[in-house]
């Protein structure tokens, strides 16, 4: 294709097909007629070529999208109505129409990917933060179970250190089943108070 073809960028060409010429071309076109097409394409490339560019802004899409575009023509060719308008213009509309579509499928390709890296971007945190908070957390633990009685921070440990159901921490102490969970359950409301949560 050569969109500086002189004829189809506005400078009078004599040669040139009229209306009527296009129309008949499409019409052969509709036939099959191979020829017709082709010198359907030489007449009109240029025009939808420049349209197409102008809307998608790119000349590789422009190229994909003008191929597009003709590759519609010689399959619906028999659509077209002269009663409806000219046949340039029906090209240049099939033409503008698939360059919007290219348009509007690359923006919503560009939001489904900015999309996706939003969600799925890791969230940046200080690393050494964490692990400070962790360690005085830690810490406060630590103290919080020094302050328990020696039964309830035995029972607290192998509930929630050793991973014991109060069952296993009732036949580990050699206790009934309800006196290792008033244990269980006094330590941790001792540790709560310590720690300080939920205030």
């Amino acid at each position: 294709m050569d969109p500086a073809r002189p004829g189809l960028d506005g400078v009078p060409d004599p040669g040139a097909p009229s209306g009527a010429d296009l129309a008949a071309l499409l019409n052969r076109s509709a036939r099959g007629d191979r020829d017709a097409f082709a010198r359907l394409y030489d007449a009109t490339a240029a025009r939808v070529h420049g349209l197409v560019l102008r809307v998608v802004r790119d000349p590789a899409q422009a190229e994909e999208v003008t191929q597009e575009t003709y590759l519609e023509v010689w399959r619906t060719a028999s659509r077209y109505d002269a009663d409806r308008g000219s046949a340039l213009s029906w090209l240049l509309t099939i033409g503008h129409r698939k360059a919007v579509d290219r348009v509007r499928s690359a923006e919503a390709a560009s939001r489904r990917e900015t999309t996706y890296h939003q969600r799925n971007q890791a969230v940046e945190h200080d690393v050494t933060a964490d692990a400070a908070h962790a360690s005085l957390e830690a810490k406060r633990v630590r103290t919080a179970l020094a302050d328990l009685t020696e039964i309830q921070r035995e029972a607290v440990e192998l509930a929630y250190l050793g991973g014991y159901t109060h069952t296993e921490v009732a036949a580990l102490l050699d206790l009934p089943v309800g006196t290792a969970k008033t244990r269980i359950r006094d330590g941790l409301i001792r540790l709560r108070d310590a720690i300080g949560v939920g205030r």
